[in-house]
């Protein structure tokens, strides 16, 4: 009897062993993305240069030092949509103490060539070694690619040429200059 409970048990351990074997293939046909799912693609589609207006400095609230950036103007430029930033936004941040991480959440609008009203609304982040965060923060010119600065935003209008915009995502790549932010948009294809 001793004998077949040791044959018992080997036979469960080969099935537990073979059973997380098949688990592990699983699992490596499901990265290999055998389901047959579409892998996101970047394309770019345009850029906002936007004009800001003096930093309004709310002082420190929940932990972080909060503050108001006017968006006063600007451009928007590429191959999908032309036209101008308009005045009136404003981009609301959040700033952690110690590293300086910064939320961001941009609300503003754009009025496009043939004079279509869109509205945008860019969240994110803004993340870099201290000393490159200091020297963002005191409003030097920093290279955008000594920082990470990526935003999701979200676009509405209610003109159908341009629902586009309404039913498709993107990512941005952001830069802060001296009086204005550099907001590069691609399409999540």
């Amino acid at each position: 009897m001793e004998r077949y409970d040791r044959h018992a048990l080997l036979n469960r351990r080969s099935l537990l062993v073979a059973g997380s074997a098949a688990t592990v293939a699983a699992a490596a046909r499901v990265d290999a993305n055998e389901g047959g799912y579409p892998e996101p693609k970047l394309q770019f589609a345009f850029q906002l240069d936007v004009d800001l207006g003096p930093i309004q400095e709310l002082g420190e609230i929940d932990g972080m030092r909060r503050r108001i950036i006017p968006i006063v103007g600007g451009k928007v430029h590429g191959p999908k949509l032309r036209g101008l930033v308009m005045p009136g936004g404003a981009d609301w941040q959040g700033v952690r103490p110690g590293d300086g991480l910064t939320r961001v959440h941009a609300r503003y609008w754009i009025k496009v060539e043939d004079g279509t009203v869109i509205g945008v609304e860019n969240s994110g982040l803004r993340r870099a070694p201290a000393e490159v965060m200091r020297r963002l923060l005191d409003g030097e010119d920093v290279l955008p690619s000594e920082y990470y600065f990526r935003t999701v935003p979200f676009f509405e209008t209610g003109e159908a040429s341009h629902s586009w915009l309404n039913e498709t995502m993107f990512l941005c790549v952001g830069a802060r200059k001296p009086g204005r932010a550099i907001i590069r948009t691609y399409e999540i294809r």
